[in-house]
C-alpha cells in the first residue's frame, strides 16, 4: 500500500491472502527513454500531449522495483531511437512453454518494435522466433489462463492469428470480441488472477464474448466501468500479489475482499500513451519442467 492510501478491508478468513500462493515470474521490460506520444493509434492519445519523460522513467522504475521486491525476475530489453511505444513491451511477442510467437503490428509507427523483440528473445533462448501471417500484437491481445489463452480480436489482432498461435504452441485458443475502442487490446479489459479464474469488464466484450467468460469463469473479478477508465484491468497477478493502478481504488478493494493482495503502482504518465502496468512487461513463460 502507498503512503497515504485508505486502509482496505480485511478479508474474511475464507479468503485469507495466507491462502493465495505467488509463482515467481520472469518478465521483460524496457525503459521509456524515448517515450512520447507523436501519434495517436489508440483512444488514449492525444498527439503533441506533453509528457515528463523523467516522471515516466521514476514511474516505469519504481514498477520495476515492484515486481523485483516481490521475488519476480525482471530482463531488460534496450529501447530504440524513433520508436517511442516500445516501453509498452507486452506487444513485442507472446511467449508460453518456451516458444515465442512474434508480433505483427497492425500499425507502422510500431513494426520496428517487433524485430528488436525477436533479437532480444532468439539470443535467450527462445528462439527461433518468427512473426505470425494474420496480424497481432503479442500479449496485449493474448494471455494465459491455466491450460488456455485467452484471445482478443476487433481492434488490433486478427481472428486468423487465433488459429496461428493455436498451431504454433499447442494450447486451445479462446476467442474473445472487444466493442469498445477504449479497450482496444484484452490486456485493457481483462487480466488472469491465477490459474483458474480473471479479473474483467463485461463492456469491453461483445454479448457471445461475455457469455463466454461467464461459462468459463463463474468465479471472476467483475470490475466497475470507473476501474475499467483508469486501466485497472491492465494489472499483472503472481497468484497472491495483484500489481495494477494505483486509481483503481474500487477493484482494489474486490481484490483484497479475494483474499488477493494489491500492489498498487502510478503510471499516469504512460497512460498518457494508452498503457499501464501489464502494458509494460511481458511474461517469459519457460518450457514445462
Amino acid at each position: 500500500m502507498l503512503p497515504g492510501e485508505p486502509a482496505l478491508p480485511v478479508p474474511s478468513p475464507a479468503t485469507a491472502p495466507d491462502e493465495r500462493v505467488a509463482v515467481r515470474r520472469r518478465f521483460l521490460m524496457c525503459a521509456p527513454v524515448h517515450f512520447e506520444v507523436a501519434y495517436a493509434i489508440n483512444a488514449w492519445m492525444t498527439p503533441g500531449v506533453t509528457v515528463d519523460r523523467a516522471l515516466a522513467l521514476r514511474q516505469w522504475t519504481a514498477l520495476k522495483d515492484a515486481y523485483t521486491s516481490l521475488g519476480h525476475v525482471v530482463e531488460v530489453l534496450d529501447p530504440v531511437p524513433g520508436l517511442p511505444d516500445m516501453v509498452f513491451a507486452a506487444n513485442g511477442a507472446f511467449v508460453v512453454d518456451g516458444i515465442a510467437v512474434g508480433a505483427r503490428f497492425a500499425h507502422p509507427e510500431r513494426a520496428g518494435e517487433a524485430p528488436a523483440h525477436a533479437a532480444w528473445l532468439e539470443a535467450h533462448g527462445f528462439g527461433p522466433v518468427t512473426p505470425t501471417v494474420g496480424v497481432h500484437e503479442g500479449e496485449g491481445d493474448l494471455t494465459v489462463v491455466g491450460d488456455l489463452v485467452l484471445a482478443g480480436t476487433g481492434f488490433r489482432t486478427e481472428r486468423s492469428a487465433h488459429a496461428e498461435v493455436q498451431e504454433r504452441t499447442g494450447r486451445p485458443v479462446v476467442g474473445l470480441e472487444l466493442v469498445d475502442p477504449r479497450f482496444y487490446h484484452l490486456d485493457t479489459a481483462l487480466f488472469p488472477l491465477d490459474d483458474t479464474t480473471v479479473a474483467y469488464y463485461p463492456g469491453a466484450f461483445s454479448d457471445g464474448s461475455r457469455r463466454v467468460l461467464e461459462r468459463l469463469y463463474p468465479d471472476a473479478v467483475v470490475a466497475s466501468e470507473a476501474d475499467a477508465l483508469v486501466l485497472g484491468l491492465n494489472s499483472v497477478s503472481d497468484g497472491r500479489h495483484v500489481v495494477l493502478p494505483a486509481a483503481a481504488r474500487g477493484l482494489a478493494d474486490q481484490l483484497h475482499a479475494r483474499g488477493f493482495v494489491p500492489v498498487p503502482v502510478d503510471l499516469s504518465e504512460l497512460l498518457k500513451g494508452g498503457g499501464g502496468p501489464k502494458c509494460c512487461t511481458s511474461e517469459l513463460r519457460p518450457r514445462p519442467v
